[in-house]
């Protein structure tokens, strides 16, 4: 049995410069204003447009994530609409093979403490599903029928394809108070990094 911390990390390598140019220009088809676009002119123009509310414009950009989350957490972001996800299946992929270390691994809570009680009890948990688990395949049962013991614990990875428009709403809905602790522990993160590598997209939305 393996137990890891969830985590986020952005696949999309684009310049942000030419984002911020391809931005503009598609921004600026609007307003008929293209005559307007020079050097410094993009990032002006797009914090305007965001201040404003015509996010549609930042639609004309995509950025990948590959989210190491557990099976609870996924079902929380694969609920988003305006994206394309591709997930690790739980229903083909044979845990008892040797290229998954023959265990399983689940994510561990953010909300029980170590050496707690509750945190002994999750562990237990886990661990009693992870042996019933290759029990039902050792009895000849398939991954997609060994799989109904897994608890949302289970780590799963997926990849997440959304626009700059449904990305600003991914991060207030999943960075809000109101939000799941264990989807904050990524969430707020990737928020930090989003506002590294695209800052004008995001630098509004609080951390």
């Amino acid at each position: 049995m393996n137990i890891i911390k969830p985590y986020a990390e952005i696949l999309s390598e684009t310049d942000y410069n030419e984002i911020l140019r391809l931005v503009e220009l598609a921004g600026r088809v609007c307003y008929k204003s293209e005559q307007n676009i020079s050097d410094g002119s993009a990032e002006k123009f797009v914090s305007a447009i965001i201040r404003r509310g015509h996010e549609s414009v930042i639609e004309h950009f995509s950025v990948s994530v590959r989210f190491i989350v557990d099976r609870g957490i996924s079902h929380e972001i694969v609920r988003h609409r305006i994206a394309s996800f591709s997930q690790e299946s739980t229903r083909y992929c044979n845990y008892s093979q040797e290229k998954f270390g023959r265990e399983l691994t689940f994510i561990a809570p953010c909300f029980f403490t170590e050496q707690s009680i509750q945190q002994k009890l999750w562990e237990q948990s886990v661990r009693e599903a992870e042996i019933s688990y290759f029990k039902l395949l050792d009895s000849g049962a398939k991954p997609e029928e060994a799989r109904s013991v897994l608890p949302n614990s289970v780590k799963t990875e997926l990849v997440m394809t959304a626009n700059l428009r449904e990305w600003r709403h991914f991060m207030k809905l999943r960075t809000a108070p109101a939000a799941h602790p264990q989807m904050r522990e990524v969430a707020k993160p990737l928020l930090a990094e989003f506002k590294k590598r695209y800052c004008v997209f995001f630098e509004d939305i609080a951390e």
